[in-house]
């Protein structure tokens, strides 16, 4: 499905300096991008929830891209066994607040973007205040609870969200735009019972195949923002990293009995997910 892209932000960037034109002179050069969309992109706002094994590989690749302001929340602190795929975190950073690793990495790595940490849990009760000031959010969380509040906020805000998830070798993702395609809601209904589903921490991931769904989740938060070419909307792509295959799956067109985003919903409120490991 096309993109439509999303309108002017009144605080957007005028002209770039010189040092900028220099930095992201890779995008310049791009038809699909140039100085027009890379202003685009310095006025943008992204909020990343959740800075593990996902949130890693997007927050960097969007601070990177200069994504102006990247919101990013997480309640947990920086643990030895996150950083086999945790890549914004280092070594040093063990015991550290997740948040304040990732805003100290990502301000290193590009003074231009600004960065602001939200240490607390995300809850129902303030999920919309937090996404209300943003452009585009990733659902970079690990459990299933969170990724139905991030979608039914989202939805409940019309705002556009990239849904994720990995374990093992293999991950998923969709985009969501309100008006353009099913949410996860109308896919997937209802989070399983508790302990239905293996959790990475009992299956274990490899951390590459974080760093390959964050990147295309980061991807499709870029493409948003510059109004460019072709979304996951409609579709869930899947990825198998033992095999190297992806799957382009298309999903039900027909979202009018989805209890969230259909003509009638019955959830109307939202309800508080249970804290990650």
């Amino acid at each position: 499905m096309s993109i439509t892209a999303p309108e002017e932000n009144k605080d957007a960037v005028r002209e770039l300096t010189a040092p900028q034109t220099e930095r992201y002179s890779r995008h310049i050069v791009m038809k699909e991008v140039g100085a027009e969309g890379q202003k685009k992109l310095l006025g943008a706002r992204v909020l990343v929830i959740g800075a593990g094994g996902l949130g890693s590989p997007v927050a960097m690749y969007l601070a990177a891209a200069g994504v102006g302001t990247i919101g990013i929340a997480d309640a947990d602190e920086v643990d030895l066994s996150n950083l086999q795929r945790q890549i914004i975190h280092r070594t040093a950073d063990a015991g550290k607040p997740k948040v304040l690793s990732a805003k100290e990495t990502m301000e290193a790595m590009n003074p231009d973007v600004k960065v602001i940490p939200y240490r607390m849990f995300i809850t129902g009760e303030n999920i919309l205040d937090i996404i209300k000031d943003y452009d585009f959010i990733i659902d970079a969380t690990d459990n299933f609870q969170s990724k139905f509040l991030i979608n039914d906020a989202c939805v409940m805000a019309k705002k556009p969200f990239s849904h994720a998830g990995i374990i093992r070798f293999q991950g998923q993702l969709m985009t969501y735009v309100p008006g353009q395609g099913p949410c996860y809601r109308c896919i997937f209904k209802e989070p399983p019972p508790k302990d239905a589903v293996p959790s990475c921490k009992q299956e274990g991931v490899i951390g590459a195949a974080a760093g390959v769904i964050g990147s295309l989740q980061a991807m499709e938060a870029i493409k948003y923002i510059l109004g460019i070419g072709e979304l996951l909307t409609g579709y869930l792509l899947t990825y198998d990293g033992l095999e190297m295959q992806f799957r382009k799956v298309k999903l039900p067109s027909d979202t009018h009995s989805c209890p969230v985003c259909g003509d009638h919903p019955t959830i109307t409120g939202l309800i508080d997910c249970e804290p990650s490991e």
